[in-house]
């Protein structure tokens, strides 16, 4: 009994020892100079309705016709595809600061995973995205859209479940932060992705978009998404 005593403290004592796994860096948000320089001409030359429905994020907020999707509605759309939470909080100035909007619609974390993020490293990338809107735009509300599943990233699926579930909770106490799921309508009766993907298993088809637009609109002009 002695001896087994000491080998459970010795691999207790092993196991304890062991470094913390190694959060993922952010990546350089210098890789999108062009693409953000493109918005500030853009908006150096136009105007831009005022409250505004902000559409930012990674690409599926890139490729989704929003402006078609939400016609009479004053949408702006600022994706910039291959970007992560941390990219959007580096590019508050430039892609959400300018145009006080009305709504914040934000759809990113899903890189983020994919490249090896846990969900606390997305979900603290989230508060601080939401600490710069409360600080500088008071009066926006900050709608955070749901980590979609993927074909192409199943195996970290579980993972985004668990941030979607953070940012849930965490928004659920505070008046102007908002959750809508937008990942249960991609999901079939068994709880796999519906065939609504691209060849590359990551992004929308037309149908799937047409099934975020059928879930997003009611929270457009209403109140928050929860």
């Amino acid at each position: 009994m002695k001896e087994f005593l000491c080998a459970i403290l010795i691999l207790a004592f092993a196991f304890l020892s062991q470094p913390a796994r190694a959060e993922a860096p952010d990546p350089d948000p210098g890789r999108f100079a062009d693409p953000i320089g493109t918005f500030v001409e853009w908006d150096s030359k136009n105007s831009f309705p005022e409250g505004a429905l902000l559409f930012v994020g990674s690409s599926s907020v890139r490729l989704w016709p929003t402006a078609t999707a939400f016609p009479g509605k004053p949408v702006i759309n600022r994706g910039f595809g291959g970007s992560e939470l941390s990219d959007v909080v580096h590019y508050f100035d430039q892609v959400i600061r300018p145009y006080s909007p009305r709504k914040i619609f934000l759809y990113a974390g899903d890189n983020d995973i994919g490249y090896g993020k846990s969900a606390g490293q997305v979900f603290e990338d989230y508060k601080e995205l939401a600490a710069l809107v409360r600080a500088s735009l008071p009066d926006t509300e900050l709608i955070f859209i749901s980590i979609k599943p993927s074909k192409a990233r199943w195996e970290r699926w579980s993972i985004m479940v668990d941030a979607n579930r953070m940012v849930r909770d965490y928004a659920a106490r505070y008046p102007e932060l908002g959750y809508v799921d937008l990942a249960t309508p991609l999901l079939d009766d068994d709880g796999m992705p519906k065939d609504v993907f691209l060849d590359d298993g990551l992004h929308l088809t037309e149908g799937g978009y047409l099934l975020w637009q059928e879930a997003l609109a009611p929270f457009l002009d209403t109140g928050l998404g929860r």
